[in-house]
């Protein structure tokens, strides 16, 4: 898997508000696609690890930076980059901007905890994730 994930995303009329403009909690809905692709992409699928290793991988803590709007139609590319991995945690940095346009709509770090998928206790993340996650 790579340290950092690109994955395209179109703004459909349901994202905008009565302005046209993207609300704002839609990116958060944006950004979770792009990890779960990202992790797909490794070939983990979520449902395949609560199945058959009991874990989940759950949002801890986000901070988000919204710089500019998106609009109805645009097409957007929202990133996903590893910048910390700890024994039972993930921490990324992600971003949203436009196909045509490197400069961000908005930006954010989000903790990502490992979880037993029974008790949602911290759970150390299995080493063949924890490897795949770090190498390019």
């Amino acid at each position: 898997m790579l340290k950092s994930f690109d994955w395209p995303v179109r703004v459909y009329y349901e994202d905008t508000d009565s302005g046209g403009v993207v609300y704002y909690a839609n990116y958060l809905k944006f950004m979770e696609r792009a990890r779960t692709e990202w992790l797909r992409t490794a070939g983990f699928e979520q449902d395949a690890l609560i199945r058959d290793r009991q874990i989940i991988f759950a949002v801890r803590t986000v901070q988000l930076d919204y710089l500019r709007p998106a609009r109805f139609n645009d097409q957007l590319i929202v990133s996903v980059a590893l910048v910390k991995a700890g024994r039972a945690s993930l921490t990324l940095n992600q971003s949203v901007h436009k196909v045509d346009d490197d400069r961000p709509l908005c930006t954010g770090v989000v903790k990502i905890a490992c979880l037993d998928s029974n008790s949602f206790k911290p759970r150390s993340i299995p080493q063949d994730i924890a490897t795949c996650m770090v190498h390019e």
